[in-house]
């Protein structure tokens, strides 16, 4: 059985791993989340959060190697972590996530996809400091096919994304083992951009779900089922 450390994305936190973790226990998994700087319950100013500081908490977090999950923006911070403490990872997993590439963003690979979903459903602070998502366009890039109930719960509990670490780029210098979960009906990163970040992988390290950006809370025991096969060397 494995240990899963769960990492969330943009504007997210601890909480939208609510439905997964049960599912990943009941699979005799162990699992858990934590909420990055800044986000969640963690009252750390948004100003004063970096990519390395993101990485630090995942490091801080972790006291004996785990299977370490990042969604969409946590892509950046859990292979940062690689990088700086390989030691602590057995293996990375990729939801829908950004992969990095070397002297790019994650704002720059952004920028770099074919569409671009996300436009007109930030709102940018005054300052730059942070971007949040607009309550009226959430459901439908985040969690389309997510039930009401949950999408609205899911809706209220976003919070601002400190905008620097989306800035920073650095050298994703690591030999860990990765693998990868597309999911096709992604309305937040799109479904070929991720076919993109992993057209050079093997077939085996890549799954896909047909969900939207949001498959922990849209089809939280597929996810499990995945997560637990792909958590093998």
């Amino acid at each position: 059985m494995s240990e899963f450390l769960l990492i969330h994305g943009s504007c997210h936190g601890a909480w939208c791993w609510r439905d997964l973790i049960p599912a990943l226990h009941a699979m005799g998994h162990s699992a858990r989340a934590i909420d990055l700087p800044s986000h969640g319950t963690d009252r750390t100013p948004a100003a004063d959060v970096t990519l390395d500081l993101y990485a630090q908490a995942i490091l801080d977090a972790i006291d004996t190697p785990v299977t370490l999950v990042g969604h969409s923006m946590a892509g950046y911070p859990i292979t940062r972590a690689a990088t700086l403490g390989p030691e602590k990872i057995r293996r990375l997993i990729y939801i829908c996530a950004y992969v990095p590439m070397a002297g790019k963003s994650l704002a720059d690979m952004r920028r770099m996809a074919p569409s671009q979903p996300l436009l007109d459903a930030i709102r940018v602070d005054a300052t730059r400091t942070t971007f949040s998502a607009d309550p009226a366009k959430a459901t439908d890039r985040f969690y389309h096919d997510v039930a009401p109930a949950t999408a609205d719960w899911a809706v209220s509990m976003l919070g601002p994304q400190p905008i620097l670490p989306q800035e920073t780029a650095f050298d994703p210098a690591h030999d860990l083992p990765r693998r990868y979960i597309r999911c096709a009906n992604d309305r937040t990163i799109p479904p070929e951009f991720q076919q993109t970040m992993t057209a050079d992988w093997p077939p085996e390290q890549v799954a896909v779900m047909q969900s939207s950006h949001s498959p922990f809370l849209s089809d939280p025991h597929g996810l499990a089922l995945i997560l637990s096969q792909l958590a093998v060397d």
